[in-house]
């Protein structure tokens, strides 16, 4: 069976599913987008996905497509008729259709609103068991990595260079010697029995699961600090983990080759995990 998208007001199989060749997110990368967990039937962090785009709209000066109510509706549609029980909702807008310029298009262009579904256990996973092996790379993006953008060409580039080496992912590094985040996810380290975590600028995206991650954290008295942190010292670290909406509390088990603790996943990140999950289903929505 075929999944069904949602295309700019039309529920349509996927393959029948398009947007114009002058859509800004394709010639521009001129677009944003969210991915919203699905577990039971149910969405997870929804509202925060919310507030997160309408922030990454607001900092490109691009268009709401549709109002909260609005995209809530079409998420909840997409659920059922897919039948998803377990996986992702992904959502995207464009500043919209317009012949090719750098300037953007003329006042009054619709956005493009495009969603759709996917398959995935998020819930039981392999890298959960042994944990990651990630490698570390140098951060070449752009300044504004709190806007989360389409624009993922050197994350995967990131992400692919860190499979060569035989890891799993990359932990990007500034020049200062300082990580700043995954291809795709939000680092931090245990040290000193404290979770360490950089703070939010315009250097990482500022993560829906982290919020939550970090705020559970008050809750059950694991001490936490919001700095950077070097590449030495994450090579040094007790232990270390990655949340995202995908992965939720992910633990880190080497970086480039060096083993964290005693190797193997670490509780502090096995407790996060868990209490993340208890707590996210108690407000799906």
């Amino acid at each position: 069976m075929q999944r069904i998208t949602y295309v700019n007001g039309d529920y349509l199989p996927e393959s029948e599913a398009k947007v114009s060749i002058f859509d800004r997110g394709f010639l521009m990368a001129d677009g944003v987008y969210e991915v919203t967990t699905v577990i039971g039937g149910k969405l997870i962090d929804f509202p925060g996905h919310m507030a997160r785009l309408k922030r990454s709209l607001g900092e490109l000066a691009m268009a709401a497509p549709a109002g909260e109510e609005e995209i809530l509706a079409i998420h909840r549609e997409l659920v059922r008729r897919n039948e998803l029980d377990e996986g992702l909702v992904y959502l995207q807008v464009t500043r919209g259709a317009a012949d090719r310029d750098f300037a953007f298009p003329p006042e009054g262009t619709a956005p493009s609103l495009v969603l759709f579904t996917q398959k995935l256990a998020v819930l039981e996973r392999e890298t959960v068991r042994r944990g990651l092996k990630v490698a570390s790379v140098p951060d070449l993006r752009w300044a504004r990595r709190d806007i989360k953008t389409v624009q993922l060409l050197y994350p995967t580039l990131a992400k692919m260079e860190a499979k060569a080496k035989g890891a799993d992912d990359a932990w990007m590094v500034d020049d200062e010697g300082l990580v700043t985040e995954g291809s795709s996810n939000n680092a931090y380290i245990v040290a000193g029995g404290k979770v360490v975590t950089r703070p939010l600028s315009h250097s990482i995206l500022h993560g829906i699961t982290r919020g939550a991650v970090l705020a559970l954290t008050a809750s059950t008295g694991i001490e936490l600090e919001e700095r950077p942190f070097s590449l030495a010292e994450a090579k040094a670290a007790e232990e270390a983990f990655i949340t995202s909406a995908s992965a939720f509390v992910t633990p880190v088990v080497s970086i480039d080759g060096v083993p964290l603790g005693t190797g193997a996943p670490g509780p502090v990140a096995a407790r996060l995990r868990e209490l993340y999950i208890a707590e996210s289903l108690k407000r799906a929505i």
